[in-house]
């Protein structure tokens, strides 16, 4: 390829200088690079099944942070970041025939239909145009064409043998070297502007106190993260005995945010683990953090595998299951007004800052499918719209975990919401802090108040169905960890801190990185 040509690189989940091939391809190949992002109009429409807002406002703030951080890292490289809104396909062949003299379009390769479909249609205008396409594969840990698998069919349909086989076949490629300086943009070509929430026409996130994700999008911002959380506090060494944790900034490493839009590389914070283990320690706490990496690769192979079957109503397994589309249930499930304190207080949280613990992702998708049984999708969708750390393949995959009808043979899973919100929020903290209602309940009596007296909910100054809902729906099993006293009494048991006593198959689920669907990293 003539060096003396110019090289668009659409850049769509993988807003990063660092470890990112398509830059470092594109450096090697043309004189003048344009690094490229589109606001593509069909991200702000409604979603498929059910027309819920396809991105919230959380998410939104966070891509607009990611990539005005971006362009700051191109322009101090001696390029910069064009922007446009517009779909990808149009906007690149208004830029082909504009600069006269491309000789190359590159993006990363994604796995999922609509995503597929961009890629299609670029396909398309650079084949009219006659203009070459390379793609590269860059979001995973391990590389695809590394995987001791033929073929994407071969994929095994559990995650254990997955783990198992890349970790004593396959091995995690070096990091590439960020260059010192860029190639810059063709000459008069305008940079464009990073619009607003406004100019999208959607809303501003407005920022709440309690969230335990205050973070701001960007490379910048992610490689900080990591810093503070390995070199600065050692944090990663107490990781396992922590990723359970409901508040606070630091319970979990919080890296899915910046993977799914690609401000950090997996293989970057891979190679920091091993430089920390090397330096400093190495623990089961090290390790999960490549063990949730690992989960959150599986999930992308998965998608790979299946194709739109991730997103059919049975799953995986073709499995029929009468679910409801009950819209009084979703709403009560989706705005926190159950009357199950634990599943509120987290449903509360989601909608107000976009986040939720990996712990509150489990019980939350538990109850929509196992307790409410409402259509999985449901769920699936509504989290699509609020989670910051939206990532198509590790939320699907994840939902379809927790419905009952992904690919691994485990059926019948179901979270006990009281035990859960005994063992995990023994005291009532989290519950009373989402939900301030609540908040004069003291103690574990917080996760069952319509189990209180009349007089015990009286002085606490909540009216059941007025100040605070009844309860949707009381499992059988709930019964086990309370019991009525005289007077009205309260939980029987107050639970266990830690996580002692989870069955085995939610402990292993952690995905810290999404649940990264953020399960958590």
């Amino acid at each position: 390829m003539s060096a003396s040509r110019t090289i668009i690189c659409l850049l769509r989940n993988d807003l990063r200088l660092h470890d990112n091939e398509l830059l470092h391809w594109a450096q090697r190949n043309a004189e003048y690079i344009v690094p490229l992002y589109c606001f593509d109009p069909r991200h702000y429409v409604g979603t498929y099944h059910f027309n819920l807002p396809k991105t919230g406002p959380f998410r939104l703030r966070f891509l607009l942070e990611s990539v005005k951080d971006l362009r700051n890292t191109l322009v101090n490289k001696g390029s910069n970041l064009v922007v446009r809104r517009g779909k990808p396909e149009t906007v690149i062949a208004e830029l082909i025939k504009q600069l006269g003299s491309v000789s190359g379009v590159a993006f990363q390769e994604e796995v999922t239909a609509e995503e597929l479909n961009v890629e299609k249609k670029v396909r398309e205008v650079c084949a009219k145009l006659n203009v070459k396409v390379h793609t590269c594969w860059g979001s995973t840990l391990f590389h695809r064409d590394d995987l001791p698998f033929h073929h994407s069919s071969s994929l095994p349909d559990v995650y254990t043998q997955f783990r198992k086989a890349v970790e004593t076949q396959s091995r995690v490629r070096p990091l590439l070297q960020t260059p010192e300086k860029l190639n810059p943009l063709p000459v008069g070509l305008e940079e464009g502007s990073v619009p607003t929430a406004e100019d999208l026409e959607q809303t501003e996130a407005v920022t709440d106190p309690r969230s335990a994700f205050p973070c701001s999008g960007g490379e910048t911002h992610a490689l900080a993260r990591l810093k503070h959380y390995f070199w600065d506090t050692d944090l990663v060494a107490t990781y396992k005995e922590t990723r359970n944790g409901l508040i606070g900034v630091d319970y979990s490493t919080k890296f899915a945010p910046w993977l799914a839009m690609g401000c950090i590389s997996p293989r970057y914070i891979y190679h920091q683990i091993k430089q920390y283990e090397t330096e400093r320690t190495a623990n089961q706490s090290t390790y999960w953090v490549i063990f949730e990496l690992l989960w959150r690769d599986y999930f992308r192979f998965v998608a790979l595998k299946y194709g739109n079957r991730m997103f059919h109503v049975k799953g995986l397994q073709e499995k029929s299951v009468p679910w409801k589309r009950d819209m009084k249930l979703f709403d009560a499930w989706k705005e926190g007004r159950t009357g199950v304190p634990f599943v509120d207080a987290n449903m509360r949280e989601l909608a107000m800052t976009g986040f939720m613990s990996n712990r509150g992702r489990q019980n939350v998708a538990s109850f929509l499918t196992k307790d409410l049984c409402l259509d999985w999708r449901m769920g699936a969708e509504w989290f699509e719209y609020l989670l910051i750390d939206y990532d198509v393949c590790s939320n699907y995959g994840n939902w379809l975990y927790s419905a009952g009808i992904g690919n691994d043979p485990r059926e019948n899973r179901k979270f006990n919401m009281i035990k859960q919100g005994l063992d995990y929020d023994s005291n009532g903290d989290y519950v009373r802090q989402w939900l301030p209602e609540l908040q004069t309940i003291r103690g574990a009596d917080v996760h069952t108040p319509w189990i209180l007296s009349s007089a015990a909910l009286s002085h606490a100054q909540v009216s059941l169905g007025d100040t605070y809902p009844t309860p949707v729906i009381v499992a059988p099993e709930w019964s086990r960890h309370f019991n009525k006293k005289p007077g009205g009494g309260g939980p029987s048991q107050r639970g266990k801190k830690g996580p002692s006593h989870t069955p085995k198959q939610h402990r292993d689920r952690g995905i810290d990185f999404y649940f990264s669907r953020s399960k958590n990293l």
